[in-house]
């Protein structure tokens, strides 16, 4: 058995033995169903009405608010005849959590006990109510009950306690009534003997005062020569014993005169005396122990757990700082800068969420807003792809794309610093309805522009040999001038030397933008990012995402190539910019939209002869071929998560064919 099961199976054994119950799911004292007001008696509800409903709503709340509004909440769920009007009352003397646990019991208890509109419940330490009818103001208690102690006094006994009792009684209800900074709860002793104590405790509610006073008057009723008794009404209650029954620390009032007159002692009940004192001695001795030896121990396995643990996580963060060495032009910011920066990563700074991680937004401290992703624990895009994206993009400075400012890797936190860009991503307006109308053609034609020649850069232009793998319209910001910036480096793949493609098992980016070859045998290179980018300039003309319906096709490929065999290809130009754009630049762009998504690799053209046709209207086009249908029945690859990949020749490895699922490893909201 490993440490950590020995550790708790000991811990689980000590629990067990030394298990003390701090709740007991008594009997209650009283059950009141259809309770009558104003001379109706309430109905039943019926079973998952609404009045259920809000009743099994109100309940949880009751108790949930008790602990926390010092032993008194009252509060309504519903509307007109569903409402429900609720109460619940601990005893002040009862701890937040025995004022929970009882609560619970009196929830539970009501429920399966009452099915009526109107109904109480009173335990030793709560009572609990509800009604169909507001009864929080009501200025008079309608009915009592009572319980007394089977135990008579002497009749010599009897009127000297009775008239300390009531002196008490009266200066406790003054207390409760009107000293309101004691939660309208008192409590008080008196003695009447040298061996017996006379203990009250009142609690109350509305209209206290009046409440207690019919609540003492109801004593010589109920159990004038009894040592002990209770007198419950609705809103208040009352309780005298001749033992403690509540904390020492709750005594409230100062006792009066003995009214009589101590009898000598009996050596006997001395001596029962003491023994009853060693007793309760060990009673409350045993249980403290048993608390003692359980917190030692849950403190010595957390402190080899922490110990453990911390140095389990250095070895990962050494490792990763490792990892970063040939970054060293990467800015290392560390996490209490950052967590100041984001204000605690407060949810008033978060961007948006995706399989990364939560993205907040943020302020260092010389004025420079910035983005932060802070990978989750349970990040799909795990570790390596934020070591990944960090090698990759501190070394790339373009205009198009996004700038890395720096990196936090401390225990348990991995975090990316970014440029913060203010207009969030392209897809935010591109896909919206209401806010498409604000990228009219010129702008849409700048920005196909500026992600063509960001990819240029990734392939041709930087030092190293980039593809992306993961480009589409939620991963292209958009700065304050609507500059296009490539963002989400995380599964990106460098290329060293001569090389012009590479091989993987593990297939992850977004269906509808990921290449054939990729989708299909794991194959990538420049082309599958000129793919990419095909659908993506696809999708900023039309205004339309890869995967929209139409009657001329299942997904925006095949709905272009069928308008452009058809000579309608104008048709496919979204609304809000086809009366205000030039036709010939948009043909234009659509042109090498489909020669981008060929289904035969070689034909795509290279990024550097992307950007000439952009620019150069003088240069001429070959005609498109037919672009790969991945929606096809025909076709339906597979995803698998397995291997690292490889830069070899794909000729002895078998490659996934099965069916697609749409997947993306971040679907970030955009900043």
């Amino acid at each position: 058995m490993s440490p950590f099961l020995l550790y708790i199976s000991s811990l689980f054994l000590l629990l067990l033995f030394f298990h003390i119950p701090t709740c007991n799911a008594e009997n209650p004292l009283r059950v009141e169903c259809n309770n009558t007001y104003n001379g109706i008696t309430a109905a039943n509800y019926t079973i998952n009405s609404t009045f259920h409903t809000n009743l099994k709503i109100l309940l949880p709340s009751l108790s949930s608010n008790v602990s926390l509004t010092k032993g008194f909440y009252n509060t309504s769920i519903g509307q007109g005849l569903d409402t429900v009007y609720g109460l619940v009352l601990c005893r002040g003397d009862a701890t937040p959590e025995a004022c929970r646990n009882c609560t619970d019991f009196a929830s539970v208890g009501i429920l399966s006990l009452c099915q009526s509109r109107s109904s109480a419940i009173w335990y030793d330490l709560c009572q609990l109510q509800y009604s169909d009818t507001n009864f929080f103001n009501r200025s008079s208690t309608i009915w009592w009950f009572w319980v007394w102690s089977m135990i008579n006094m002497t009749d010599s006994q009897v009127e000297p306690f009775k008239a300390s009792r009531g002196t008490l009684m009266r200066d406790l209800a003054n207390k409760a009534a009107y000293e309101p900074w004691l939660g309208m709860f008192a409590t008080g002793e008196l003695n009447y003997s040298s061996t017996n104590n006379v203990v009250s405790l009142l609690i109350s509610g509305a209209a206290c005062h009046r409440c207690l006073q019919d609540a003492i008057g109801f004593i010589p009723t109920c159990c004038d020569s009894r040592i002990g008794g209770r007198v419950i009404g609705e809103v208040c209650n009352l309780r005298f014993e001749d033992r403690n029954f509540f904390g020492d620390s709750l005594v409230g009032v100062p006792a009066p005169s003995p009214a009589l007159p101590p009898s000598s002692s009996n050596p006997t009940n001395a001596g029962r005396e003491r023994n009853n004192n060693s007793s309760r001695i060990i009673v409350i001795l045993i249980p403290v122990i048993a608390v003692a030896i359980i917190l030692f121990i849950i403190v010595v396995f957390l402190r080899i757990w922490k110990k453990k643990t911390y140095s389990q996580r250095k070895k990962t963060d050494t490792s990763s700082m490792d990892q970063l060495d040939g970054s060293a032009i990467l800015l290392q910011i560390d996490f209490e800068t950052i967590r100041v920066a984001t204000d605690d990563f407060s949810d008033e700074n978060k961007l948006g969420e995706g399989g990364f991680g939560v993205v907040y937004k943020g302020n260092l401290p010389d004025g420079k807003e910035i983005a932060v992703k802070r990978l989750s624990i349970n990040s799909g895009q795990g570790l390596n792809e934020f070591m990944n994206e960090v090698k990759i993009i501190a070394k790339l400075h373009h205009k198009n794309l996004v700038r890395l400012y720096g990196c936090c890797v401390e225990v348990q936190e991995k975090l990316l610093v970014y440029e913060y860009i203010p207009n969030r991503s392209l897809d935010y307006f591109l896909f919206d309805p209401d806010r498409r109308p604000s990228l009219d053609w010129e702008r849409r034609f700048k920005i196909i522009g500026g992600i063509a020649r960001g990819l240029l850069y990734l392939h041709e232009d930087s030092k190293l040999r980039i593809i992306h793998r993961d480009l589409k319209a939620s991963n292209i910001l958009l700065d304050a001038n609507m500059i296009p910036k490539i963002s989400d480096f995380g599964m990106a793949r460098i290329f060293g030397g001569d090389q012009i493609s590479g091989y993987t098992h593990r297939i992850a980016g977004t269906f509808g933008y990921m290449a054939p070859e990729y989708a299909m045998h794991g194959q990538f290179s420049v082309k599958s990012d000129v793919y990419s980018f095909g659908v993506l300039l696809l999708e900023i003309i039309s205004g339309q995402k890869n995967a929209y319906e139409s009657d001329r096709g299942g997904d925006i490929l095949s709905y272009v190539w069928k308008a452009w065999n058809d000579g309608t290809i104008l048709e496919i130009i979204d609304s809000s910019i086809s009366e205000h754009c030039s036709r010939a630049e948009v043909v234009r762009c659509i042109h090498i939209g489909l020669l981008c998504v060929q289904e035969d690799v070689t034909s795509r053209p290279f990024m550097s002869s992307v950007v000439t046709m952009l620019t150069s209207f003088s240069s001429t086009m070959p005609a498109p071929s037919a672009p790969a249908f991945l929606n096809s029945n025909t076709m339906e690859p597979t995803f698998q998560v397995s291997s690292e990949e490889k830069n070899s020749d794909p000729s002895s490895r078998n490659f996934p064919v099965g069916s697609i699922n749409e997947v993306s490893i971040t679907e970030l909201e955009p900043r």
